[in-house]
């Protein structure tokens, strides 16, 4: 009995090659992601290249082409497994799919048929779809609206502001005939009388002297009414005697 477990015991492995080959695993494991998640390709767009991150499950990615035409990504795929998994981030300044200003569902195909795929994440920044992609494609489009949908910030026009012009308007101006000395109007003697000084020349003063000529009518007038009135009581007084005198006759 005791030779039959002493042969058993050799065949159960010990519990260091027990940790040797957990810790493989994990270190194998952990390096397979780093390698998956690190994989990028880059694609031409009217002249412009720009990369695309992707991870590859079962499948491989052979090369990668734009269309701008039908706003579309056009993976060629080489599937080694009866179904592979493609895992592709978007950055939303490359590639994007929009409808009236609001995020749309990207439309993908399998060499020409509708593939299942999922959008897994979506930020401000980019976008991320998981895609299934059957066995024997050759072919992977994934069709968006947009290419190079960069936002240009408007430029902002700073208004012109004109300076109002000021007039410099003085306040202290004199008459015609007159000029200003220590802020007082006085007679201008430069000009003779019926003259003013314009432009330093001494010119007729068109504005009409009306005080003198009007106390002149005015006495003229009064004159001829007063003889006109001592004239005719002068008369009225003389016919009366005179037919005083007849009556007496």
């Amino acid at each position: 009995m005791n030779n039959l477990k002493s042969e058993r015991l050799p065949y159960f492995p010990n519990v260091n090659s027990l940790m040797k080959i957990s810790l493989g695993l994990i270190f194998f494991t952990v390096l397979s992601t780093v390698f998956v998640y690190a994989e990028t390709i880059s694609v031409d767009v009217d002249g412009t290249s720009f990369d695309v991150q992707y991870t590859a499950v079962g499948m491989t990615v052979t090369g990668i082409e734009s269309d701008t035409e039908s706003a579309s990504l056009i993976f060629s795929v080489d599937v080694t497994d009866s179904t592979g998994i493609l895992n592709v981030e978007l950055e939303r300044s490359f590639f994007d799919s929009i409808y009236d200003d609001a995020d749309d569902l990207f439309f993908i195909l399998a060499d020409g048929d509708e593939a299942i795929s999922e959008e897994i994440q979506a930020t401000s920044q980019s976008r991320s779809l998981t895609i299934t992609v059957p066995s024997g494609t050759e072919d992977l489009e994934i069709i968006g609206s947009v290419f190079n949908n960069s936002v240009e910030e408007p430029i902002v026009e700073e208004p012109i502001v004109e300076e109002p012009i000021v007039e410099n308007i003085s306040n202290n101006e004199c008459g015609p005939g007159t000029v200003l000395e220590n802020d007082v109007c006085v007679l201008d003697e430069r000009c003779g009388p019926g003259t003013v000084l314009e432009n330093d020349v001494c010119v007729l003063d068109s504005v009409p002297i009306t005080s003198s000529s009007s106390s002149n009518s005015k006495e003229l007038i009064m004159s001829v009414t007063i003889a006109f009135v001592i004239a005719g009581i002068i008369g009225i007084i003389l016919a009366l005697i005179s037919r005083a005198n007849r009556n007496k006759n």
